[in-house]
This record gives C-alpha cells, sequence and structure tokens, in this order.
C-alpha cells in the first residue's frame, strides 16, 4: 500500500482487510509487551490480562489464516511474520505453563514451535540482510530447546541444538555482531544440560533410551484402608536455585529443573500431541488443578525471595500445604556464641548482585556481623503458622535442624548431605546427589554406584523392584509408633509422599555404601526420623543390598547387619 494512487486501486472490502490486520497485529503486540510488567507473583492480577492477550492472538492467528491471499498481495505479509505471531503464541502458553504449572500448556507451546519448523516460516530470515531478524529466528530456537527439554524430548533437542550451532555460525560470519560469545554460551550451557544426566540407559539397537521422571499413574504407592493420615494438599512450591558452577540454561539450574518434574504428574496427552497449533484454549480451566503452583526463582535476592515467599504464604488455600525448595551455596556462621539461636547456624546463599561495585563484592566491614545475604532458618520462621515442608540441598543444610516448632503447624525439612566422598565431590556441577534421589532414585543409585550406563531390561525390572521398595517404606513410615505426626500430616499427598519415601530410601542407600563414612555423609531431617523404623531398619537394608546385586554392584555397600550408628 504505498502512494495515494495505488490505495485507491484497492477494493475497499480488502483495504479493510489489511487496515483491521494492522489493527490486531498493534494490539497484539501491545498486549504482548505489557506481560513483563505484571506481578510476577500471586494468582489473581495477572489472570484476566493472559486471557486477553490470548483473545487478541486467536482472532490475529485466525485472520491470517482466512484473509492469507490479501495480506500476501496487498499488504507483503512474509512467511517470517507468521512464524513471529506463532512463535509469540508458544511463548505465551509456555509463560501460561510457568503460572499455572499445568503441563498441558507445554504441550500447546510445543505444537506452535514445532509447527514453525515443519512449515519453514523462518527460513527466508537468511536471505535478507537484517541481523535482527536472525536474533528472532536463534531466540525461537532457544525457546523451543527449552520446551522440548521440559517435554524430556531430548532426542529433538539434540536436532535443534546441531540447527542452532549453524544457524549462529551463519550469522556470525555474515554479520560482524557483538553477540557472537553471549550465542555460543547458550550452546555450550545446552549442551552441558543435555549430558548432565550421570547414566544411559541403552535398548537393544545401543540407542539411547529417554525416560520422564514425573508423577506416573500408579506411581506412587496408595494409602492403605484404615491408614491414619492427614488430608493436607501440596499448593505451592517455591523452587530456589542459587549454586555456584551449576549447568544451567535459561534460568533453570539443573537442580531445579529436576525437581519442578518431581513435582508435576505426566501429562496424559504428551504422547498425541498435534502439530495442528491452537487446539486447547487457557479459558478452558482444568477441573482440578493437576499440579502444586510454582514459583522457579534462579539466584533471586533476598528480598526477592522474600517477596515470592509472603505473596505464596499469603494465598495459600485452607489445608494446603506451602514447600520451599533451596538449592544454594551454604553460609557458615563466623563465630561461637554461648547463645544460639535460629540466626546463629548461617544457612544458604541469597544472590548479592546489588552489592557488587567495580565487579568486587562490597566487603563487610565487620567480621563479627552476619551475613546480611543470607537466608537463616530463623527467616522461614513466620511462614510455619501454615503447614510448611522445607528441602535445603546445599553444603550447610544442617543450620536448618536448629528449627523450632512455634505454631504447632506441622513441619518437616528434608536436608542433604553437607559433605560427599571426595571421590564424588567433581559431579556437583552435573546435580546434586541429594536431588538426584529426590527426582529419579533409581538414576542416583547407579550414579553412587560409579554406572554410567544399563541395559533398558534391567532399568525396567530395577524400576518395578524400586516399586515394591516404596511400598515397604510407605508401611514403615505409617506404621511407626515413634514417629513424628508431621511426617504423617504431609504422607496424604501424593507429591509429599513420594518425596517422603525417595528420602528414607536415599538415606538408608548411603548407610549402607562403604564410600559414606562420615555422619555428615547422610541425609537428616527435621524432625528426626526414628533410624530403627526407617533409615536402618534391617527390610529397607535387605532391599538395599538385593538391588546392589541385581545390578552387579554388591561389593559396593556393607553387610546390612553392621552397625551404622555414628
Amino acid at each position: 500500500m504505498t502512494g495515494a494512487g495505488a490505495e485507491d486501486d484497492i477494493p475497499l472490502g480488502e483495504r479493510k482487510t489489511v487496515t483491521d490486520f494492522c489493527y490486531l497485529l498493534d494490539k497484539s503486540k501491545q498486549l504482548f509487551n505489557g506481560l513483563r510488567d505484571l506481578p510476577q507473583y500471586g494468582h489473581k492480577q495477572w489472570q484476566s490480562y493472559f486471557g486477553r492477550t490470548f483473545d487478541v492472538y486467536t482472532k490475529l492467528w485466525k485472520f491470517q489464516q482466512q484473509h492469507r491471499q490479501v495480506l500476501d498481495n496487498r499488504y507483503g505479509l512474509k512467511r517470517w511474520q507468521i512464524g513471529e505471531v506463532a512463535s509469540k503464541i508458544g511463548q505465551l502458553y509456555y509463560h501460561y505453563y510457568l503460572r499455572t504449572s499445568e503441563t498441558s500448556y507445554l504441550n500447546e507451546a510445543f505444537s506452535f514451535y514445532s509447527a514453525i519448523r515443519q512449515r519453514s516460516y523462518y527460513y527466508q530470515v537468511n536471505k535478507e540482510d537484517r541481523p535482527e531478524l536472525v536474533v528472532k529466528k536463534l531466540r525461537y530456537y532457544a525457546r523451543y530447546i527449552v520446551v522440548c527439554l521440559l517435554l524430556n524430548k531430548m532426542d529433538l533437542v539434540k536436532v535443534l541444538v546441531k540447527e542452532l550451532s549453524e544457524e549462529i555460525e551463519d550469522y556470525t560470519q555474515r554479520f560482524n555482531t557483538e553477540d557472537q560469545l553471549e550465542w555460543n554460551l547458550v550452546l555450550q550451557e545446552v549442551a552441558a544440560f543435555v549430558e548432565a544426566d550421570p547414566v544411559v540407559v541403552l535398548n537393544d539397537e545401543n540407542t539411547v533410551v529417554f525416560t520422564s521422571n514425573r508423577l506416573q499413574e500408579g506411581g506412587v504407592p496408595q494409602l492403605e484402608q484404615g491408614m491414619v493420615v492427614g488430608q493436607l494438599t501440596l499448593a505451592d512450591a517455591l523452587i530456589i536455585g542459587n549454586c555456584n558452577n551449576q549447568v544451567k540454561f535459561s534460568e533453570l539450574t539443573i537442580d531445579m529443573f529436576r525437581i519442578l518434574q518431581a513435582l508435576e504428574r505426566e501429562p496424559v496427552n504428551l504422547a498425541t500431541t498435534t502439530s495442528k497449533p491452537g487446539t486447547l484454549e487457557p479459558s478452558e480451566k482444568p477441573a482440578k488443578r493437576e499440579n502444586p503452583h510454582k514459583y522457579l526463582l534462579y539466584k533471586p535476592t533476598f528480598s526477592q525471595l522474600y517477596t515470592f515467599l509472603s505473596a505464596s504464604f499469603k494465598e495459600l488455600p485452607a489445608n494446603s500445604v506451602l514447600l520451599v525448595y533451596l538449592s544454594a551455596t551454604g553460609v557458615f556462621p563466623t563465630g561461637r556464641l554461648d547463645y544460639e539461636g535460629p540466626y546463629d547456624f548461617g544457612g544458604v546463599l541469597t544472590n548479592t548482585n546489588r552489592d557488587v561495585v567495580n565487579g568486587e563484592t562490597v566487603q563487610k566491614r565487620n567480621q563479627a556481623q552476619k551475613e546480611m545475604h543470607c537466608l537463616h532458618p530463623g527467616d522461614l520462621f513466620p511462614f510455619t503458622r501454615k503447614p510448611l515442608f522445607v528441602i535445603v540441598d546445599s553444603s550447610n543444610s544442617t543450620a536448618y535442624k536448629n528449627f523450632t516448632n512455634l505454631f504447632g503447624q506441622p513441619l518437616v525439612c528434608l536436608l542433604s548431605p553437607t559433605v560427599y566422598p571426595k571421590s564424588m565431590q567433581d559431579q556437583s556441577q552435573r546435580g546434586s546427589l541429594f536431588t538426584l534421589f529426590l527426582y529419579c532414585p533409581l538414576l542416583a543409585f547407579l550414579s553412587v554406584c560409579g554406572l554410567s550406563s544399563l541395559r533398558q531390561g534391567l532399568w525396567e525390572k530395577a524400576e518395578e523392584f524400586l516399586h515394591k521398595v516404596y511400598r515397604d517404606i510407605g508401611q514403615m513410615i505409617t506404621r511407626s509408633q515413634a514417629i513424628d505426626q508431621a511426617f504423617l500430616q504431609f504422607y496424604g499427598d501424593e507429591f509429599l509422599r513420594l518425596l517422603l519415601i525417595r528420602f528414607v530410601f536415599c538415606s538408608a542407600t548411603l548407610r549402607l555404601h562403604k564410600l559414606f563414612r562420615e555422619s555428615r555423609s547422610f541425609p537428616e531431617s527435621y524432625p528426626q526420623l526414628p533410624k530403627q523404623d526407617t533409615v536402618e531398619s534391617s527390610l529397607l537394608q535387605k532391599h538395599v543390598l538385593e538391588l546392589a546385586a541385581m545390578l552387579d554392584v554388591r561389593s559396593l555397600f556393607w553387610d546390612g547387619t553392621l552397625d551404622v550408628n555414628y
């Protein structure tokens, strides 16, 4: 539509089509950009805004499909512009997943991203002399990879990484850009992320088999009749990652990535995802929330962490649980005091970005003062007014043993080992062993035994055996006369039940393993579990040794009759 004369030749209907398209395009961009200004925490404020944004994008997508020929001829609509709209819709669905934790929206993001690649929407971009368009294409690839990682489509991830690598090479050769190092870092990060799992499962053709570790139907021991457990439901989870040098991609450390999947059910329609975009409207809310709502906080400052914690606490429904997962560098106390309170044992580090001057972290003037960026056990005390379930994976996790249940509400802290055998310390960059046990106990068991690969048949046999072990651990927890009631209060929720069972299995395994000789190398909990009934039960020790024998690593474990009290 250039020049007045050219405009006069265009039929009125076609001119209106172009005008309507431009209006929808501008409106969609405005609404999309406005998403950045929405508060990241709280449930209520953002839902109506997301609804409006989806409505406009749905109209825009259908409009360009219905009027493609007019838009091609009169507006000069290019395929990369259609790709850009599809990419934005994919982003919308991904962010809706982050806000709601419903994995069905991940499938929707995947279907749009997949369609962009199948229909080569961005193919022509490389022929145009516009580096900003190529960057759009590179960003699309990075986002597509994140969604595929979260859906465990690892074979596709490898293909996409190869394509992204070629695109980056072409981009950096054609344009003298300053962001070459940045994009190469993206490639390195995703490659490290894909290779983070310590063990591969191989089928008969020696091809790697990828398994999902989300909660499967029938994957958690059922409550038996007559079992007295709490009616609490896990509603909210804060997943915090602040470990130095841990593998990460797109503001997700490998520990965060693993624990978020441990708190999600396997999407029912994962296998039947279509490549036809737009099959699900976000206004169609599931009858009930399938997964706990999650906040993913990568390297938050103390104030950010506390803001999210407060918002989550405020909106927690009745009879619900707030879970706080901390994967972070330990902060240790500076000196011994006569009186030791909840702020005297150290804790875990939060982000210190704002106290960096000229690249140097500002040193505290007085070393006797406490680390201001530390999240102490005492910082969590106000939130124990409601049921609280805490997991701490840190070199100073035991600081959180020094909890006091001030309000009589259910409270449990699962605490990682603080010291690992020297031969295993170099693995920490690829994720913590403790979190690996909570995510996939068999993967962790194989890793701790030094196995790097396993045949699919043996993997499935071991998994089946572990289901039997889980049932027995469940009975140990619910039948123990000495167990603290807090564990039983949380046991009614499937996600928390599985975490408790995996925690007991992890503790029993490490207690019997010959390399783990220090008490600091064992997980702990607040309140303490009755050891004889759970982590040192002779039945559970027998199971661990049976699993070790099945995997031909029996020699790495002590005989179960040994006294393992330290």
